[in-house]
């Protein structure tokens, strides 16, 4: 039994027909639902009504922790691919459902058997999505040997039948990067891909060092008894990769949080050396169920502008109006508007009243002090401290929750964190967590689609393709490549034989900002003709000129591709 658990502020779901051959009917046709824990439940073969009941006792005892109002069981056919025969699992569904009220919570049972209209809005916190497995299926099964690597099957996902506009789309026609069946949910970054990925690394290395934080790296694998300390194999499991070694059993880590909190620990520390400010760009991976993996969006292996920040208490408002216009400043550079949402205090909380409305009101404060609109989510802040959320707004006007800022009060108690004060004695730091791009490859996705492939000339891949118009000019092309990539502008080159006509379509198809045209007459005059993305045309520029001020756009991250003589 495969379950995706999420908790919404707010799902809606319509019947649209039957599609299995058991089918339960329904007079209600549209179901809205608020503030409730959607059960998003796959029935393979060999799972029982036993698997059923420890899964809806799990997810009754969340519900409970986190005040929700509902419980949503939804017949959910993606999350797995051996699944058990129709009439079966829907006596499985009705042994949840049964489960569930009598546990006295409010069961919204979405009809088994039915094509569905979905729309969900689910809330920020890091608990907020989780996986699960239940039961024994697997051992109904016979064992399969391990197939010897047949290189002929080896392939791409098949991406045809896409929007246009889906980063997935523009990504195979830009060749930027592509997901491969023995990787599922891994991107594999292509040469130019991974130039637009690494311009993001870049940019919030720049960001962070103009902020004074240190770059950071620690192992991949760790031992679990490190996730133990830190609530992972408790709250997280479900979600790691968990595997037996020569030094134990080990997980692929899931978040940096832990492994960087070891390294706060490995010496002692004094109030005089706060804040330290971490930062960590390593590989996360997330054992994320391959039904609910799309594209960029959601992966399993992933890398995050990550950032902790170990303070002392009365050094929370300050970081957090630094962290205020670390957003609006990195957000700026790609020309997205967002909004800001304050998560305060739920039910169930660790931690005195009065450190939370402290730290509250330092939030409170940052945000009216950096001149920020915010909206109030009433209970909805992470069980060790309140938190900001920022919902990233597209070119075609979609929110997309990318940019957070957490503080944390549990993990620093958990793993004894301690700095001598002022007084001589030993206090217990604050930890803040915060992410600005979020997911790299979730970002990389939004811009894609945000930009349409047509990026601004700093972000993208390639600045300039040059191309000569006859072969008496290939001589000169090339030597104004060399040119171009002496600059370190990232240039190619097209000496081939192909028509002028075509030439110039490529680049377009390839979405390149500028193409630099030479043939006889620029080679007599030692000059180039521009052609930028828009259609504009500058005849016989000087290739200095041209190169200083290309160079100039792309240092300063200019999103304008216009040039003036």
């Amino acid at each position: 039994m495969r379950i995706l658990q999420l908790d919404v502020n707010s799902m809606e779901y319509e019947l649209i027909k039957p599609e299995a051959k058991v089918y339960e009917d329904s007079a209600k046709k549209i179901e809205t639902v608020k503030n409730a824990i959607v059960l998003l439940v796959t029935i393979e073969k060999g799972d029982t009504g036993e698997s059923a009941s420890k899964a809806i006792g799990d997810a009754v005892k969340f519900a409970k922790q986190q005040k929700s109002e509902s419980i949503v069981i939804y017949p959910f056919a993606h999350l797995g691919d051996d699944l058990e025969e129709p009439a079966k699992a829907l006596d499985i569904f009705k042994r949840m459902r049964l489960d569930a009220k009598q546990s006295g919570i409010n069961v919204v049972e979405a009809p088994f058997g039915w094509n569905k209209r979905l729309s969900i809005a689910i809330k920020g916190h890091p608990l907020a999505e989780q996986s699960h497995h239940y039961g024994n299926a697997d051992a109904h099964l016979p064992k399969k040997p391990a197939r010897k690597l047949d290189i002929s099957i080896v392939k791409k996902s098949d991406w045809s039948g896409l929007p246009e506009k889906d980063h997935r789309t523009i990504g195979e026609q830009l060749d930027l990067y592509s997901f491969q069946e023995v990787s599922p949910a891994m991107v594999y970054w292509h040469p130019k891909g991974l130039t637009l990925y690494n311009e993001l690394v870049k940019l919030m290395r720049e960001k962070e060092e103009e902020y004074d934080y240190k770059e950071i790296s620690t192992p991949l694998i760790a031992n679990i008894a490190l996730w133990q300390v830190s609530g992972h194999l408790d709250h997280y499991k479900a979600d790691m990769f968990v595997f037996d070694s020569a030094f134990g059993e080990v997980g692929l880590k899931p978040m940096n949080c832990p492994s960087t909190i070891l390294i706060y620990k490995s010496k002692r520390w004094s109030y005089r050396e706060f804040p330290f400010r971490t930062a960590i760009f390593d590989k996360l991976h997330r054992s994320e169920l391959s039904g609910v993996v799309t594209g960029l969006f959601r992966v399993k292996l992933m890398t995050q502008d990550d950032g902790h920040i170990f303070a002392r208490e009365d050094q929370i408002a300050g970081e957090i109006a630094m962290l205020l216009r670390m957003v609006k400043e990195t957000y700026a550079v790609f020309g997205m508007k967002f909004i800001a949402k304050l998560s305060t205090m739920p039910d169930d909380h660790m931690g005195s009243n009065d450190l939370w409305e402290r730290a509250e009101a330092a939030l409170k404060s940052a945000l009216s002090e950096n001149g920020m609109d915010y909206e109030i989510k009433d209970k909805e802040g992470s069980f060790y401290g309140p938190k900001i959320d920022f919902d990233v707004y597209d070119s075609i006007g979609r929110a997309w929750q990318c940019a957070t800022i957490q503080l944390d009060y549990q993990l620093p108690l958990n793993f004894g964190l301690e700095y001598t004060g002022e007084d001589g004695k030993q206090y217990t730091p604050v930890i803040i967590h915060r992410a600005i791009l979020g997911s790299l490859e979730r970002f990389t996705g939004v811009l894609v689609e945000h930009y349409g492939g047509k990026f601004p000339a700093w972000l993208s891949p390639i600045h300039v393709r040059v191309i000569s118009i006859s072969e008496a000019s290939n001589d000169y092309a090339s030597n104004v490549y060399s040119k171009l990539k002496s600059a370190h502008i990232r240039a190619e080159l097209d000496i081939s034989d192909k028509t002028l006509d075509y030439k110039i379509r490529d680049v377009q198809m390839q979405k390149i900002p500028y193409a630099v045209i030479v043939g006889k007459k620029e080679k007599e005059k030692g000059s180039v003709s521009i052609r930028v993305r828009d259609g504009m045309q500058i005849q016989n520029e000087n290739i200095e000129n041209f190169v200083a001020a290309l160079k100039k756009k792309i240092d300063t991250r200019d999103p304008d591709l216009e040039f003036k003589k």
